[in-house]
């Protein structure tokens, strides 16, 4: 059983900002954290006090998570950034808002008691004589502390309180992930004199300083009573603040309008969602039960607000089952018969248009980037200055780019249109001869659609497209006068895209047994088993690039060269099977590494190399027992953080991944960031192997789907009884016995209604019993913090 939590937060707009600029303006942008660790920045609103950026994240967290901080910086180019303030809302503050939080909310000041992060391991127990009392407080070691020299590093020790004595450990010099392994012993006679909020131990880090006052890391604290009833206690124990006591400050740092929502959910193990995947299933493979079918049972029991949601992940499991194509079929057959108007066809928020959305989504994705991806990047490469508003014409801006001086407003209109042009045709070329690359389960479902339309509106689907031939005659009637001069290039291109789309429906060779056998044949190569036995999915045939772009690579055995030389920018590619490199996207020769070899993809300490936004791939030969290092440098935090998403939903479930690594590099004889001179040694931080932002390329996993599912039809669950179920509990029974004789696909077709609530039903008693399991196997120290 797994727990995953899907963290979604949305960064709208920002409302009286104070300036920090001499201009009496800001240039305001956001960084998110997620317990201290950067997970987006936005981008840069120039010279605005009030700005809008309308970015928005899904973070999937298996582990869970304490704390998201919002942080308002003034971007500077000489210097460091201004911190303007920032917003902290803890896991139970966002989880006590169901339907989310939407709302503005004012800006704190940035306390540095405030920051402070990672955990402690220590190990406390009592000894007991005739004579005396003694608590053993074993401190081991400490792991993720916040930096707070320049170097990027700490010099910590630990400060411990109890019963009116104070003991410290030694200074580690220069580290974030100290090992100290000293005991210290508190007589403990007496302290039950002490008024109970005094029968505490109290353990702090702190930075030690040579000069000016010592910096503070992190405090844990419990009582005392609770050790003389249990066994030594050992655990990693997170950090905490002292305690912030500021008073509101009434919005003078401004304020921000946030969205953030929370999504857990405890997985249970495959075996008990197998009766509602099959019923799934069974309601596709049979016959047309019109509105008695399960699909529309679920259209009808579901909230137009959750229906997003289902439909995502209905596809996802039909996806995993090879029958997608097949599900959107008996959808949009459905959604087609119940249509009076075929003008209005998808046009409702129906399960079938939510459906097929997510459809063309997932499968059609990689399809669009492989077709766009070449003209888009030229478009960014080129960077040429494009205006045809007059109104919007910034002389200033063509001056710089140009190197023929000032161009008046004429030139600029005149290059603006024929680079546009280019640009146009390239991109309507590159569409239109596609159609051979267009993924063959799209295309099927073309194809279908439009014989079901066909077949209930004669002669509608010639008319819809031969309403795109007329769209040459509403060009010029819009807001957008000044785009009049592309008018004709647009009308020339329209008979080329009627053409294309009857070449894309044009499949006589292809049937669905054909494309579901391929499907279910490509779905027995994706599977692959980790660990633990669960069955993930990669959304793509190997040879799909799933990320791609320039890096600065640099290997770990190139420790005497100076840093500059070390790293190498070379083009890589991401598929689900290999991840390699060359020196420009053209050049042949290509150096590669296995998918299934990768054991870790981690962040690595700006100290390690004194670059920012770096991260370390994790890889090991069958033949050998040691690792491969390869670092890589991004250009910036969100592209770092997409790669280590990419790289680890490719690597989920490889059989060798490591639970621990080293976020320093080993170099003079020394990890820098544990200071350990074995450079095989274990690594001092836990790895983040799930942790990953959540997008149309997540990978299927057909238990968490299915959990998501149950938990949208648990909330229908009376709705569902009251509604189609009449007969009492016995007849019921009574009906329903011999079940696993006929099968569910008997079940089905006689009541979709009462299979679906006895598989809900039965989902509900196991999570109760897996949560009471929970509650009984509670350790005693988890209460300590």
């Amino acid at each position: 059983m797994a727990r995953n939590t899907a963290l979604y937060f949305r960064l709208v707009e920002g409302k009286n900002l104070p300036a920090k600029d001499v201009s009496g303006t800001s240039d305001p942008y956001c960084i998110v954290k997620v317990d201290n660790e950067v997970v987006a920045r936005t981008a840069t609103v120039w010279r605005d006090l009030n700005p809008f950026w309308g970015e928005e994240f899904t973070l999937h967290l298996p582990l869970g998570f304490h704390t998201l901080s919002f942080y308002v910086m003034d971007e500077d180019t000489i210097g460091h950034d201004d911190v303007i303030g920032k917003i902290s809302l803890t896991k139970e503050f966002i989880a006590s808002h169901p339907r989310g939080i939407d709302s503005w909310v004012n800006l704190g000041r940035v306390d540095p008691d405030e920051e402070v992060q990672g955990e402690i391991y220590l190990e406390l127990h009592i000894m007991q004589d005739q004579y005396r009392s003694t608590l053993h407080c074993h401190v081991l070691e400490a792991r993720d502390l916040a930096p707070r020299d320049i170097s990027g590093t700490s010099d910590p020790f630990v400060r411990i309180f109890c019963n009116n004595q104070t003991l410290e450990t030694s200074v580690i010099k220069r580290t974030r992930f100290p090992r100290w392994n000293e005991v210290l012993e508190f007589d403990l006679r007496g302290i039950e004199e002490l008024d109970p909020s005094d029968q505490m131990i109290s353990i702090e880090v702190w930075d030690w300083d040579m000069v000016g006052k010592n910096d503070f890391l992190g405090r844990v604290w419990f009582p005392i009573e609770p050790l003389h009833k249990s066994p030594a206690v050992t655990s990693w124990f997170r950090l905490l603040p002292f305690g912030n006591t500021d008073e509101e400050n009434g919005g003078k740092l401004g304020s921000l309008r946030i969205k953030v929502s929370l999504s857990e959910e405890r997985i249970l193990p495959s075996l008990y969602y197998q009766t509602l995947i099959q019923l799934l299933v069974e309601s596709v493979q049979s016959p047309d039960q019109g509105d008695c079918n399960l699909l529309a049972l679920l259209e009808e029991i579901c909230s137009a607000e959750s229906r997003q949601e289902v439909a995502v992940k209905l596809v996802k499991i039909f996806l995993g089952q090879g029958l997608a194509v097949t599900f959107l079929d008996k959808l949009n057959q459905r959604e087609v018969k119940r249509t009076v108007d075929p003008n209005t066809l998808f046009r409702s928020n129906s399960l079938a248009s939510k459906s097929m959305e997510q459809y063309m989504k997932i499968v059609g994705m990689p399809f669009l980037h492989e077709i766009l991806r070449p003209i888009i990047s030229k478009i960014f490469e080129e960077k040429r200055y494009i205006e045809l508003d007059p109104c919007k014409i910034d002389l200033n801006r063509s001056r710089r780019i140009s190197f023929k001086g000032s161009m008046s407003e004429h030139h600029i209109l005149e290059s603006s249109l024929e680079t546009l042009r280019g640009y146009l045709s390239d991109i309507i070329d590159a569409i239109l001869r596609s159609v051979e690359q267009c993924p063959s389960g799209m295309r099927l479902c073309f194809k279908q659609l439009h014989k079901r339309v066909e077949e209930q509106f004669p002669g509608a689907v010639y008319q819809a497209v031969q309403s795109i031939g007329n769209l040459g005659q509403q060009l010029g009637y819009g807001k957008e006068q000044w785009m009049a001069p592309l008018h004709p290039f647009i009308q020339q291109s329209v008979g080329r895209l009627r053409d294309f789309l009857d070449r894309l429906i044009d499949m006589e060779s292809e049937t669905v047994e054909q494309i579901e056998k391929m499907n279910k044949a490509h779905k027995g190569l994706q599977r692959s088993f980790s660990k633990c036995g669960q069955i993930s999915r990669t959304l793509f045939h190997p040879s799909v690039t799933i990320k791609e772009g320039f890096l600065h690579k640099r290997k770990a055995e190139a420790v005497n060269l100076v840093t500059r030389f070390t790293f190498k920018k070379r083009y890589f590619w991401l598929s689900s099977q290999t991840l390699s490199y060359s020196k420009s996207p053209d050049w042949q020769v290509r150096s590669s590494i296995p998918v299934h070899r990768i054991c870790a993809v981690e962040r690595v300490d700006e100290n390690a190399f004194q670059h920012p936004n770096m991260m370390q791939i994790i890889s090991q030969d069958s033949e050998t027992q040691g690792g491969h290092i390869m670092y890589i440098q991004c250009k910036n935090v969100n592209e770092l953080n997409q790669w280590l998403s990419a790289l680890r939903k490719v690597s989920l479930c490889n059989q060798r991944l490591l639970p621990t690594y080293h976020p320093g590099a080993y170099r003079n004889a020394h990890w820098t960031c544990c200071l350990q001179t074995d450079r095989t040694v274990r690594g001092c931080s836990r790895t983040h192997l799930a942790v990953t932002l959540g997008d149309w390329s997540d990978p299927l996993d057909p238990d968490a789907e299915a959990q998501v599912l149950y938990r949208h039809l648990l909330l229908s669950k009376d709705v569902l009884r009251d509604k189609y179920l009449e007969n009492s509990l016995n007849a019921e029974k009574a009906e329903c016995k011999g079940h696993s004789e006929k099968g569910f696909a008997g079940m089905a077709v006689s009541s979709p209604a009462r299979c679906l609530l006895f598989a809900i039903e039965d989902l509900e008693r196991a999570h109760q019993a897996f949560e009471k399991r929970e509650r009984e196997d509670t350790p005693i120290h988890s209460h300590c913090t």
